[in-house]
């Protein structure tokens, strides 16, 4: 299984832009579709959006639809997560998964996750 470290969570203004990065070591990379979870206090874990082992597959949650952008560096074994205009209710412990040769969808099983990373949004 791969290894994920998640980096790039904060504090941040309604409105304003985070980059979150998670980093996979101990697999091969090109092979996981991965995919961003988040979990706020007191509720599930969400699914955010994801991305195919391929590259050329991406769904995302309609709650950030049109302001988050997934996207992955196979030459760096990390995959990114672009939000913009975020909202309070962004606020959430953000977690990277990862699937072998997955779509990067919602219902699939992720075998791999990383330990999160705390995003704040304030308004």
């Amino acid at each position: 299984q791969v290894q994920l470290v998640e980096s790039g969570g904060g504090l941040v203004q309604a409105g304003g832009s985070l980059k979150l990065s998670c980093a996979a070591s101990g697999g091969t990379f090109t092979n996981y579709a991965m995919a961003w979870f988040r979990q706020a206090p007191g509720k599930e874990r969400e699914f955010v959006g994801g991305i195919s082992w391929t590259g050329t597959k991406k769904a995302y949650a309609d709650s950030v639809k049109d302001r988050f952008t997934i996207f992955r560096d196979n030459g760096k074994n990390t995959v990114r997560l672009q939000m913009n205009n975020l909202k309070p209710e962004d606020t959430a412990v953000y977690y990277c998964a990862g699937e072998v040769f997955g779509d990067g969808t919602s219902g699939r099983r992720y075998g791999s996750w990383g330990q999160g990373t705390q995003v704040t949004v304030s308004s």
